[in-house]
């Protein structure tokens, strides 16, 4: 297997930023959104994926499947044991994030729990059973707020985005997962750029059934598509999350501006002494500064924000990244 990149040109870097905002997207689609040729998009991404430079996946949405429980945990360990932890976190199933934070003795996890005995064992068994670990501090991810599925690293523009996501504030029509769509979502989490023939293989599926219902999951969110890279290849050397206290009547409306904001890769509701839980990604310090005083303090419903910056990425939307952990 080859080796990921460690450098991506322009071009590179905006065809990677069509294919994080529609991980689907045909070729000929991102040339139509970049207005390059198809062979220009063909020669340039297809190595990338061959290379798992880019990784295409799913994450299930846990407000549709009933037994999930979303959970976000800041576990705070030895700093001589971090990147063990963090490893072992990464390795479950069931989490979905996973970073090193701040000043290298603390963890930020996301994880979809299996029910509350999963949330339960973790919490009063895993956790206090490991010794390097000091304390640790459980929200309930209450919101995702969806403007965050689009994200495509400031490097595309509106007029651009706007054609792969017309309208994200847009409430999705009501659907529930059925039982016979396991399998075409478990195929979705491994690649979600399997072609509807492989994907109708895996799931002892017509094509025509399997376009459809893979349509329909991800238009009413219940599955958000996603493709995953080093965010340092598109330019992106300033990471942090941000605990934001919002007043309460201000929540949907500071969680929706905050979401659609082009360095913000992910906001959500949560519960605890803080209301929102946003991931910012930015070129550098000072445009992560810009940010914090230009946009969040602009911001009449905030009272209160702590900002811990991410020393590594471990698990991203799922999946471990191959970079070694290191601080």
């Amino acid at each position: 297997m080859q080796k990921a990149r460690r450098r991506l040109d322009t071009a590179d870097r905006r065809i990677t930023a069509v294919l994080m905002a529609s991980p689907r997207a045909s070729w000929r689609s991102v040339a139509a959104v970049l207005g390059v040729s198809e062979r220009t998009v063909v020669r340039r991404a297809a190595p990338l994926y061959q290379d798992r430079t880019l990784r295409a996946t799913a994450v299930r949405n846990p407000a549709l499947f009933p037994h999930l429980v979303p959970t976000v945990l800041r576990i705070r360990c030895r700093p001589d044991r971090i990147t063990a932890i963090a490893a072992a976190l990464a390795r479950r199933s069931d989490t979905v994030w996973v970073d090193i934070l701040g000043g290298g003795d603390e963890i930020c996890i996301v994880a979809f729990l299996d029910g509350p005995d999963a949330r339960n064992n973790l919490l009063l068994r895993d956790l206090p059973a490991t010794a390097a670990v000091q304390s640790w501090t459980a929200y309930d991810l209450l919101k995702v707020f969806p403007a965050g599925f689009a994200w495509s690293a400031g490097l595309l523009s509106e007029e651009e985005s706007q054609v792969l996501w017309p309208d994200l504030t847009r409430p999705p029509e009501a659907l529930s997962p059925l039982p016979e769509d396991k399998p075409l979502i478990d195929a979705l989490v491994e690649d979600a750029r399997m072609t509807y023939g492989e994907l109708a293989h895996r799931t002892g599926r017509t094509t025509r059934v399997v376009q459809r219902r893979l349509h329909a999951l991800v238009e009413a969110h219940v599955v958000r598509l996603a493709t995953e890279v080093d965010l340092a290849l598109l330019g992106v050397h300033a990471e942090a999350l941000l605990w934001i206290t919002v007043d309460p009547g201000a929540w949907e409306e500071t969680g929706q501006i905050l979401s659609q904001h082009p360095q913000v890769r992910f906001t959500a509701a949560t519960t605890g002494s803080s209301s929102l839980l946003v991931a910012v990604a930015a070129t550098d310090l000072s445009a992560l500064y810009t940010f914090l005083t230009g946009t969040v303090g602009a911001l009449t419903g905030v009272s209160a924000i702590e900002v811990t910056p991410i020393l590594t990425g471990v698990k991203r939307t799922g999946l471990v990244r191959r970079v070694a952990v290191t601080l």
